[in-house]
Parts: C-alpha cells; sequence; structure tokens
C-alpha cells in the first residue's frame, strides 16, 4: 500500500491521516462549515470521504494529507492533490479546522505541497475548484500564486454560476 510522505514545514507536518482525524474531520464536514463543499456531510459520507483521500495514494500515487501543529502534534486540517473521477483535472484542495484558521497554516500547508507536485507530478498545472462565495478560498489560492481560468471544465455537476476554476502553474510554484 502506497501512504502519504511525510513533509515538514517550518510549523507543521503534513503526513499520512490517521484514524484519530476521522472525529475532527466529521464535526467539520458534519456543520455548516462546509457548505462550500456541497456539505454538510453524513457521519457515512464523511467516512467515505476521508477513505478515498487515504486510497488516493494507492490508486493514483497522490492524495490528501493530515495537518499537524509541529510542536504539539495538534490535527488542525487536510491539504490535498486529488483527482476523483467527476473531477476533469488534478486539484489541490484544503479544509482547516477553526483553531488552525488565521493563522497561515493553509498557505504554508499549500505550498509545501505544490512544492512536492511540482517534484513529483508530470502535470505543468493543477487546478482550485472553488466555491464562488468561497472568499478565503479564493483569497489563498490567489496568495499562492493561482490565476482564474474561466475556460477551464468543471467537475461533473458543477457550472461556471458554482464553481471558480484557479489554476496553479507548477513549473513557477512558490518554495516551500
Amino acid at each position: 500500500m502506497t501512504i502519504a510522505p511525510t513533509l515538514t514545514t517550518k510549523r507543521l507536518i503534513l503526513r499520512h491521516h490517521k484514524m484519530a482525524d476521522f472525529e475532527p474531520l466529521y464535526d467539520l464536514l458534519g456543520s455548516d462549515r462546509a457548505k462550500f463543499m456541497d456539505g454538510p456531510y453524513s457521519r457515512r459520507q464523511s467516512w467515505y470521504g476521508l477513505a478515498s483521500e487515504v486510497g488516493s495514494w494507492s490508486l493514483k500515487g497522490f492524495g490528501s494529507w493530515g495537518v499537524e501543529l509541529r510542536d504539539s502534534k495538534d490535527f488542525i486540517g487536510q491539504i490535498g492533490i486529488n483527482q476523483p473521477a467527476h473531477f476533469p483535472e488534478t486539484e489541490i484542495g484544503w479544509i482547516f479546522l477553526s483553531k488552525g484558521e488565521g493563522k497561515g497554516y493553509a498557505f504554508e500547508a499549500a505550498r509545501k505541497a505544490l512544492a512536492w507536485a511540482q517534484d513529483t507530478l508530470q502535470n505543468s498545472s493543477i487546478v482550485s475548484y472553488i466555491a464562488n462565495n468561497n472568499v478565503r478560498s479564493k483569497s489563498l489560492a490567489k496568495r499562492l500564486g493561482a490565476t482564474q481560468d474561466p475556460n477551464a471544465a468543471r467537475p461533473e455537476g458543477d457550472s461556471k454560476d458554482d464553481t471558480l476554476v484557479y489554476r496553479h502553474a507548477l513549473t513557477n510554484s512558490p518554495a516551500a
């Protein structure tokens, strides 16, 4: 079984998901905070989602990392490079618990994941599919250097009114 490689930054560890990640992820995915990802999700949907994120490493050679603080080992969120069957392109996405928001952790984790993708994948770019009304994620994508691609295909069932596509050029990925 292929598992996620462990990546580190000054403040974070990006690592293979642990069973202990499920409850905090479910608390987030089962709440209104998941509205930008077509949530809230049931416990079952949340379980299948986490299992597919972990399984993606074996199926595709990439997937999601659990993100924890380096000093305390507290789990604070997830950063992932994924392409489920309904996504036309490989995507980088993020979801962070409230205790992991507003401190630059998502930016730090995304930079590291983008650097890994640049070194590992054959893609010239990857995208972020972002709900049109998700101001924070749009801001993060722009801060990471992504540009909006209005002509890119959306995930199956999404429209240009619902979902924006931000393109991250891997050849110019910010150093982690």
